[in-house]
């Protein structure tokens, strides 16, 4: 029965020996899945992170844009606005009645002739017996002769005899003038 005692003792010393093992790696599961889990925790902590930084990023560039597209949007409106302003203002410039333009001719025609002495005018169609009449009538501008007509709103191109020098006294040029020097000061008065 010596025997049966010391395989008993050997039996309960491998058990013990078995369960201190078994109780070791336990212990060292449970530090590795502590660990595992700490480690799950910053990974979903950094992604979370990283996914707002990306979200807020994405926000920002797309309300910019939003922006820019309504920033677009209301330029368009005001230049579309402002171009039929312009129209109007030509179409209301043509509309005015002939002793108007005659006169403006006119007008048009001495200042010509005092900078440039002598030379030919061109003006439209509508205001050639205008400009005929104030050559024929005019001392200071028998220098000049009408040397025909061309497509502007009205006004006058008078060119130099030795057509060095053309000045551009035509009513789309005086506009386009005005309008350049004009168009910070309209812009700030209709769109506040």
């Amino acid at each position: 029965m010596a025997l049966d005692a010391v395989v008993g003792e050997i039996r309960d010393k491998g058990k013990n020996e078995a369960a201190a093992i078994i109780k070791e790696a336990k212990a060292e599961a449970d530090i590795i899945l502590a660990e595992a889990g700490e480690k799950a925790v910053a990974i979903k902590t950094t992604a979370e992170e990283e996914a707002n930084r990306q979200s807020a990023q994405i926000i920002t560039r797309e309300t910019a844009a939003a922006n820019l597209a309504v920033k677009r949007e209301v330029l368009n409106a005001q230049k579309d606005l402002l171009d039929k302003v312009r129209n109007s203002t030509v179409e209301a410039i043509d509309a005015l009645p002939e002793d108007f333009h005659k006169k403006a001719v006119r007008e048009l025609c001495k200042i010509a002739a005092k900078e440039l002495g002598e030379g030919v005018f061109y003006c439209n169609a509508r205001d050639k017996a205008a400009a005929e009449s104030a050559i024929a009538e005019l001392k200071t501008l028998s220098g000049f002769t009408l040397a025909g007509t061309k497509e502007i709103s009205g006004g006058v191109i008078a060119e130099s005899k030795d057509g060095q020098l053309q000045l551009d006294f035509s009513y789309g040029s005086c506009l386009g003038e005005v309008w350049e020097n004009g168009l910070k000061d309209a812009s700030e008065a209709l769109f506040k």
